[in-house]
């Protein structure tokens, strides 16, 4: 049995952090039992507790929504099968921000505390695909595809913590961190119906079987819809909008299934301080009303403090912006946060990178008012093993409605490169000239922003070698 991807932080068994905890006699102390912090103590380690809870509150509230139905439609499926999405989106499509037209997804979550779940990935030939698998607390703890097991089909069997027991031959063992996976796949294509067709076809082979069902006909069980899951609002929206009780109820029992990391001890003292024990139910009656109170203040206080981390969260280079700290984050609880916040799901930078400009080489506003060129020099080409595209959107983040039905910009486009093999792209919400349109990227006439998808990035973009050219203003 090989294990080709290993956890990426150890955890701990859930009895010695909870031993830890009441050995230094963090547990109880607050409130109507002998409190021993005052309310700005609570409000300041609330903030903390927020903060570190972030990500594993919003991926459990985005698991809720996304598997509430009894079959799988669109980007939603129950628990244990692919959600796959056929097409690219066109400028219609609002259902989440920033939306793709590179990918298609084969989107599926995994609730590993009964046995592990078998992952088949057929002959994937030299088409680029991506299956990077998150822990319930985002962080990208496998990522088999393209970049790091090549073509060849391959069988998965995804382990939760502590399993133990045999596995079929032929099967790669993958090791998760917590028992609730989430597994965002990405399959290349042209954009062509042929294409489509062919992705499709692929997609139809990912496969997803309980290790008890492997080598049967297995038939995956209708999901439980529930009613009472706000299927509408957008999940960002509802986490931001819960009250510090219920934040710090979520936060717990998703813990029962999600242990921390082994590096998170000293944060599970200050979970203890607060009454929060992993699996067990949180009870703000522990708490006075002045402690409540400020428990109350929590949730605004951390979403600013989140937000204010953006400058320091990336690199900010001639007027694009971009982060090389994804997908795996140690103890910068505050980076992850903030990830989570603008950009959930986030890859490892190996797998992919986002440069994202509102702003020209100069620093001003990227508007339709105005025409732009971004020029690669010959030999500087966006710097990706997998493929590369600049997509266009308006000033909600969302694709630009447009003759073309063009929304990005890439290779496939059949650019025109100039006589010394450097390119120009050109950005712009009237046409360049019939000569120029195969490099035109269609621009909204008011507030716009480019995102830059390197897949796979060479070596130079992870070394900052190679940077993104600035977006130059024509007039």
């Amino acid at each position: 049995m090989a294990t080709l991807f290993t956890r990426c932080f150890p955890v701990v068994a859930l009895s010695s952090l909870l031993t830890s905890s009441a050995a230094v006699g963090l547990e109880p102390g607050l409130g109507e039992g002998g409190g021993s912090l005052t309310p700005d103590q609570v409000f300041a380690l609330g903030k903390e507790v927020y903060v570190y809870g972030y990500p594993l509150v919003t991926m459990e509230m985005t698991r809720r929504v996304m598997t509430n139905v009894a079959e799988p439609m669109q980007t939603r499926a129950p628990m244990g099968r692919f959600a796959n999405v056929r097409r690219y989106p066109d400028a219609s499509f609002q259902d989440v921000t920033a939306p793709n037209a590179d990918t298609l997804y084969s989107v599926a979550w995994l609730d590993l505390s009964k046995e592990p779940y078998i992952l088949s990935v057929p002959e994937m030939g030299n088409r680029y695909y991506l299956f990077p698998m998150l822990d319930a607390w985002t962080n990208v703890f496998a990522s088999p595809g393209k970049r790091t097991v090549g073509g060849k089909a391959h069988d998965y069997a995804i382990t939760g913590p502590g399993w133990h027991g045999e596995l079929p031959a032929g099967v790669t063992e993958i090791e998760a961190p917590t028992n609730i996976v989430w597994i965002i796949g990405r399959t290349y294509s042209t954009g062509t119906e042929k294409d489509f067709a062919a992705v499709n076809a692929l997609q139809n082979q990912y496969k997803l079987v309980p290790l008890s069902a492997w080598g049967t006909e297995y038939i995956p069980p209708r999901g439980r819809v529930d009613p009472s899951i706000d299927m509408t609002t957008a999940v960002r929206d509802q986490v931001n909008a819960l009250e510090a009780q219920s934040f710090l109820k979520i936060l717990a029992d998703a813990m029962a299934k999600n242990p921390p990391a082994a590096a998170d001890a000293p944060m599970v003292e200050n979970l203890a301080k607060l009454g929060i024990v992993p699996g067990r139910v949180f009870d703000p009656q522990r708490f006075t009303p002045a402690e409540l109170e400020a428990l109350s203040r929590v949730p605004d206080a951390a979403l600013r403090d989140i937000l204010a981390h953006a400058p320091n969260a990336g690199l900010q280079v001639n007027g694009w912006t971009f982060s090389l700290r994804t997908g795996t984050y140690g103890t910068d609880y505050l980076q992850r946060a903030y990830v989570t916040y603008v950009g959930l799901g986030a890859n490892l930078p190996q797998d992919a990178v986002y440069p994202l400009a509102n702003v020209d080489a100069e620093g001003r506003p990227l508007s339709g008012d105005h025409t732009y060129v971004l020029h690669f020099p010959s030999g500087e080409l966006p710097q990706a093993n997998g493929f590369w595209s600049l997509t266009m959107y308006n000033e909600r983040f969302f694709f630009y409605d447009n003759p073309l039905n063009r929304y990005t910009l890439s290779p496939r486009n059949a650019l025109q490169y100039n006589d010394d093999g450097s390119l120009d792209l050109y950005i712009q919400h009237e046409s360049p000239g019939e000569g120029k349109e195969s490099n035109w990227l269609p621009a909204p006439s008011g507030r716009f922003s480019l995102m830059l998808r390197l897949y796979w990035p060479m070596q130079s973009v992870l070394d900052q070698a190679w940077v993104p050219p600035g977006v130059h203003r024509v007039r």
